[in-house]
């Protein structure tokens, strides 16, 4: 059985620019826009107090995204904001002046008329980007890597998208998304991942992500927890990851959690550049095959490795098994517990935590962590089963993939 590996954060600090990007007021204004929308309710903040004193922990607390905007999935709020940003910034507008109503509306559609948003995705961004276009009367290209399910390109064929599986891992794909967006008259490229020269899209759709965060402190509060000791967030190119630790960064920054990043081991492109340990990115290629599609992904956010980098205490690369094991625990809960369906990606950090907390391999980093019974600890759950039939398979089945 592989190991889970870990790297203590000992980059160099940088100036921290990009911390701005997840500045509070920025969060307010996505959180407003996702509010505008019909379909907009707060997901749960599952209180998992037997699992807590199992794990000797004091807190723990799951948000769940799998009743997100019907979707399965956290993903809609990034891809949503971006093209709220995008129009607004093509018609001169402040994106508070475009609630979903305006967006949606006959007058906006003669004024702005209509773009194609291209994009790369496992499953639940596209699906989340189709969505939204179908919803503001946009248009919607998606290009899936090699080794996608059928249950994930036909969910976001339901949304009108023009979509394909292709023969390319996901870093080829969004190359093969920006190339098209370039090529196409009023084409625009939706993508969670940055790169010098697209900055400001990537930008957006980590400031969409905010909305979770704000939700999940602003529930701990109501279950009478200040804030939380740490956070554990799973990461792909590490934009989520960075508008969590961004938010939270903002949020106490006298006192800010200890923030572990957990990554698929196959793609655990964040993990590497920590265990070089000079700030420098580091690229993980080939076909990365994991059940953990969300983080199969090999080339960094540039934006949010400068937060990573300067915020992140712990980096964390997580075998197949550790994300099996977080879906199980989880979907059969302590008794007194809520159950949580957590996908794939959305479970490997529970199952980190799990592990660090009842297995003596990984005694060193609980220690480092600090990791006991007053710990307050947040986890998001980024999707549900977003592939029914894999889920049963780990969960009921108890295999792998």
């Amino acid at each position: 059985m592989k190991a889970i590996e870990w790297a203590y954060n000992t980059m160099p600090k940088t100036d921290d620019k990009q911390l701005p990007v997840m500045a509070l007021e920025e969060v307010k204004k996505a959180r407003a826009f996702h509010e505008s929308f019909p379909q907009y309710t707060t997901t749960p903040l599952a209180k998992l107090d037997q699992m807590a004193s199992y794990l000797g922990l004091g807190q723990v607390y799951v948000k769940d995204e799998s009743y997100r905007f019907g979707l399965n999935a956290f993903k809609v709020l990034g891809g949503s904001f971006a093209m709220a940003r995008y129009i607004a910034k093509e018609t001169g507008r402040d994106v508070s002046e475009l609630p979903y109503s305006v967006l949606t509306s006959d007058a906006l559609r003669e004024e702005f008329g209509q773009a194609t948003f291209f994009t790369a995705t496992d499953g639940n961004h596209g699906r989340g980007v189709a969505w939204a276009a179908n919803k503001l009367r946009q248009k919607a290209v998606v290009h899936m890597p090699k080794g996608t399910t059928q249950t994930r390109l036909l969910n976001i064929q339901k949304e009108g998208a023009q979509v394909d599986i292709t023969d390319m891992n996901y870093d080829d794909c969004v190359r093969l998304a920006a190339k098209e967006a370039a090529e196409t008259p009023r084409g625009v490229v939706v993508q969670d991942t940055a790169w010098d020269g697209y900055e400001e899209i990537p930008a957006w759709i980590m400031q969409g992500y905010g909305t979770m965060a704000m939700e999940a402190d602003e529930q701990l509060a109501a279950y009478g927890c200040d804030r939380p000791t740490h956070v554990f967030i799973q990461a792909g190119v590490g934009s989520l990851a960075g508008a969590v630790q961004g938010y939270f960064a903002n949020r106490f920054p006298e006192n800010p959690p200890k923030v572990v990043v957990v990554e698929a081991d196959l793609a655990a492109c964040l993990y590497k550049g920590a265990k070089v340990g000079d700030g420098s990115i580091q690229i993980v290629d080939g076909d990365m095959q994991t059940i953990m599609a969300g983080l199969a992904c090999g080339e960094p956010n540039t934006i949010s490795w400068d937060i990573l980098k300067n915020h992140v205490d712990t980096f964390v690369s997580a075998p197949d098994w550790v994300a099996a094991k977080g879906m199980r625990m989880l979907s059969a809960p302590i008794k007194g517990d809520p159950q949580v369906v957590s996908g794939e990606s959305g479970a490997a950090p529970f199952g980190v935590l799990a592990c660090i907390m009842t297995m003596d391999e990984y005694k060193e980093l609980r220690e480092h962590l600090r990791l006991d019974e007053n710990s307050k600890v947040l986890l998001f759950s980024t999707e549900g089963d977003t592939d029914p039939e894999r889920y049963k398979n780990i969960v009921w089945e108890g295999k792998e993939r």
